[in-house]
């Protein structure tokens, strides 16, 4: 309770660093997965890891999906939480995680069945159907044991914790690191599984998560309701839910179905390309990790301060934020120019993946001043209900700008001028959401959201 407290009435920028730095630990452990995955399976030859760079945009989109329900869960029980209403949070609470079930569910069936069409669709050649097969179906089967945690700790961080689902995460994402190596290479009397070792250590690290999250919700928090309840209640709770969750989830989704589009375009150069284009992406989660979790934790402070009517509160965060991004931005691309060549080396000894690593780490990492901005305000948004101009901010950044200006550049200037339409992108939309924020909030020029 003094942590709910606090969000409504302590220094914004103390609460906001407080409610931060665990996150970036979290985010970090998720990052950790990722290159973890990238690194011992990099380890198994170019086509392996470029059968995992095909996944990717699907993971992400199963993952999006899953994001866009916590983040409209938290969002609603924020809100809850600052008008006091605690019957209401733990009712959300609960039916929150019936629905995450039945979508787990769901999952399951339509990835198992759609697995080829999908990834002939995103270019993948038969050489990499055969790894991509092995390693999604075993992900998919594990979809329960990642469906829930994400939503039963997006519940947690609503409730003002965000130091309890990091530690979690980083928990997991070690058990991760240790089992990848043991189940790709083999140890003991385990075998070399290769790409299925991969997919089976993230499941049963995954599983670690479920466990504890739930343990959190059910022994910790006691916001689970047991009381008798209709139908039509639950009903209720899920359209409130999926009011906010939909825009989200789609919001979250047009990324990664963009990012499909653009590992369809980067097939076209060869299978080095795509295998350096993965590697990149995955150190660009790491390099964003701290500019993420502060727009992570924006939809709770914002959501909770929005139920309370603390209107000034909720600019003050958002101005701070942008401020902290710009500067971080600035670092981080300086960082990324000048070890690209060793960041490159710990995942590849291929010389032209090597090259392509390099040259996305420098190009790219232009526009993530502007793309932090844009997370933020997008966090910002969901926490002020207005989820659908969340989900436009980033449909404007990849469909009517990115995928366009690729296609545009890439003809004249190949795989380098879909990297450029990634920073253009960036900056633009990175303006543009910040004046949609303004408008939407700011009345008057003593709330300027201007930095």
């Amino acid at each position: 309770m003094n942590k709910r407290k606090d969000i409504l009435e302590s220094d914004v920028a103390r609460v906001l660093t407080r409610m931060t730095i665990p996150m970036i630990f979290g985010i970090l452990g998720i990052v950790a997965f990722n290159l973890a995955d990238t690194y011992f399976v990099g380890k198994l030859g170019t086509t392996e890891i470029a059968a995992l760079t095909f996944t990717f945009p699907v993971v992400l989109i199963v993952n999006s999906i899953n994001l866009g329900l916590g983040v409209g869960t938290s969002a609603i029980i924020s809100r809850a939480i600052g008008q006091k209403n605690n019957d209401r949070v733990k009712r959300l609470s609960t039916d929150s995680l019936i629905l995450s079930v039945i979508i787990a569910i769901l999952f399951f069936i339509i990835g198992e069945i759609t697995i080829e069409p999908v990834f002939d669709l995103l270019g993948a050649d038969s050489s990499s159907m055969v790894f991509i097969k092995k390693y999604m179906r075993i992900w998919y089967a594990g979809s329960p044991f990642i469906v829930i945690p994400m939503v039963g700790n997006s519940i947690i961080r609503a409730l003002g914790d965000t130091k309890t689902p990091s530690l979690v995460m980083m928990f997991s994402a070690g058990v991760n690191i240790v089992l990848d190596p043991i189940m790709i290479f083999g140890f003991g009397l385990i075998p070399a599984m290769g790409v299925t070792g991969a997919a089976l250590a993230t499941l049963i690290s995954r599983a670690i998560t479920m466990i504890f999250s739930l343990y959190v919700l059910i022994v910790r928090e006691k916001v689970l309701s047991y009381n008798k309840v209709t139908l039509k209640e639950i009903f209720e709770s899920w359209k409130e839910i999926l009011k906010l969750g939909i825009p989200n989830a789609i919001a979250k989704m047009i990324i990664p179905l963009g990012t499909g589009v653009i590992t369809g375009m980067i097939s076209s150069y060869g299978t080095e390309v795509v295998a350096g284009y993965g590697i990149a992406s995955r150190v660009e989660f790491l390099a964003l990790a701290v500019v993420s979790a502060v727009s992570s934790i924006m939809p709770v402070f914002v959501g909770q301060n929005y139920g309370a009517g603390n209107h000034s509160r909720i600019i003050d965060a958002v101005r701070k934020g942008n401020i902290f991004s710009i500067i971080f931005g600035i670092i981080t691309w300086l960082t990324l120019w000048l070890s690209g060549g060793f960041i490159a080396s710990l995942f590849t000894a291929n010389s032209e993946v090597s090259t392509i690593v390099m040259k996305y780490l420098f190009i790219v990492p232009l526009g993530y001043t502007f793309q932090g901005v844009n997370q933020i305000i997008i966090g910002a948004f969901n926490g002020t209900m207005q989820a659908v101009k969340a989900s436009g901010v980033n449909l404007v950044q990849m469909f009517i700008v990115y995928i366009p200006l690729a296609k545009i550049l890439s003809s004249s200037h190949g795989f380098i001028g879909i990297l450029v339409a990634i920073v253009i992108s960036q900056i633009l939309v990175g303006v543009i959401a910040h004046i949609v924020f303004e408008k939407s909030l700011v009345k008057n020029k003593e709330l300027s959201l201007d930095v």
